[in-house]
């Protein structure tokens, strides 16, 4: 399975050109990343956060800018799990325009799941298997 996410590109995240600068992708890459835990895996942030005192920091990002994005454009993030560890997890995340063919962004993104003043711990079950839904092909990447 695949969790789409559309973001339009905003002034902010913009050049002077009207042309997206590179790390507001990984503002967006984020918000992505945060409404998959709160939408697909039923596990948002606040939760971890605010009440649980767990968190999934990122510790590895790769990314390839393959296209220009600007000021209203719309893109559509995909997000597939890769691999699904003990404690950590890599997300494959791919941006394209709207109706367009090709793609702008793809990062692969690590994520770990830790837990305030114990460092990373195992997976949640409930959260691990949410996950496993959204694994790719073996292929994918």
């Amino acid at each position: 399975m695949i969790y789409r996410r559309e973001i339009q590109v905003e002034f902010n995240h913009c050049d002077p050109a009207g042309i997206v600068f590179y790390p507001r992708y990984f503002e967006m890459t984020n918000s992505v990343v945060e409404n998959f835990f709160a939408e697909a895996l039923n596990y948002p942030f606040r939760r971890m956060h605010m009440e649980e005192g767990t968190g999934v920091p990122t510790v590895r990002i790769e990314a390839d800018f393959t296209a220009p994005s600007r000021l209203g454009d719309i893109l559509i993030f995909s997000l597939e799990v890769e691999r699904i560890g003990g404690a950590s997890a890599t997300l494959l995340l791919r941006a394209s325009g709207r109706g367009e063919e090709g793609e702008r962004l793809a990062a692969r993104i690590t994520l770990v799941w830790v837990t305030r003043g114990r460092g990373a711990t195992a997976w949640p079950e409930e959260v691990r298997q949410r996950m496993e839904t959204y694994l790719s092909s073996p292929m994918a990447g």
